[in-house]
């Protein structure tokens, strides 16, 4: 059985597949290419009047790459209709080391002390790949997606992929496309030269365009 590296994870992810396991505790590793592929315009995030009021008010502390285990870690955890996750120990492992070389990226949301939304993903090229979301508090991962779409779009990214479209997405601005449609996109946006920086301030007229 041939050991995944996080270059070789890299590579997958640039063939327009990624890994998912059956269960916390399921060992094996399957890799994924859907035939239909969700994405997020990054211009074609769908603010809701009551969420843009929240985002104003900065109810939450937005931070990005401050508590990358953390996120992964409350990732795993049953979710509202979602009691089974996809991360084993294996990914967990291959992500952190995805983050220690600058590969991979969370979004966090604090009130006051405590982590109480966030998502994390694989950002090569100018695709940023998402992969989870959680929320302990109401709109905290739409604030940190909200957040996310503004990040890549100040860093020159031209692609973020959700995977798979949820209604939860769709109600966002998500949409749906062919795996053909996918990888054409996908191959334009590996010749984007993009660096997430995790460090440059956001304002909220880079959260909310006009």
């Amino acid at each position: 059985m041939v050991s995944i590296t996080p270059e070789l994870l890299l590579r997958a992810y640039a063939s327009g597949i990624f890994p998912m396991a059956e269960s916390a505790t399921d060992r094996s590793i399957h890799w994924i290419d859907p035939s239909e592929r969700g994405i997020l315009p990054l211009d074609g995030l769908h603010i809701a009047r009551r969420l843009a009021r929240t985002i104003r008010s900065q109810r939450f502390d937005i931070r990005f790459d401050t508590a990358f285990p953390a996120v992964v870690d409350s990732c795993a955890e049953p979710q509202p209709g979602r009691t089974e996750t996809w991360i084993n120990r294996t990914i967990r492992d291959l992500y952190l080391q995805l983050f220690r070389m600058g590969h991979a990226h969370s979004v966090e949301a604090f009130d006051g002390d405590d982590l109480v939304g966030g998502l994390y993903g694989v950002s090569l090229g100018g695709a940023f790949f998402g992969e989870s979301m959680f929320s302990r508090r109401t709109d905290a991962s739409k604030i940190a997606l909200a957040y996310l779409c503004a990040r890549l779009r100040k860093d020159g990214f031209v692609l973020l992929d959700t995977q798979f479209l949820t209604a939860h997405l769709a109600s966002l601005g998500a949409v749906e496309i062919s795996r053909r449609r996918y990888h054409a996109l996908l191959a334009a946006a590996l010749e984007v030269d993009a660096t997430f920086d995790a460090d440059d301030a956001l304002t909220l007229e880079d959260v909310l365009p006009r």
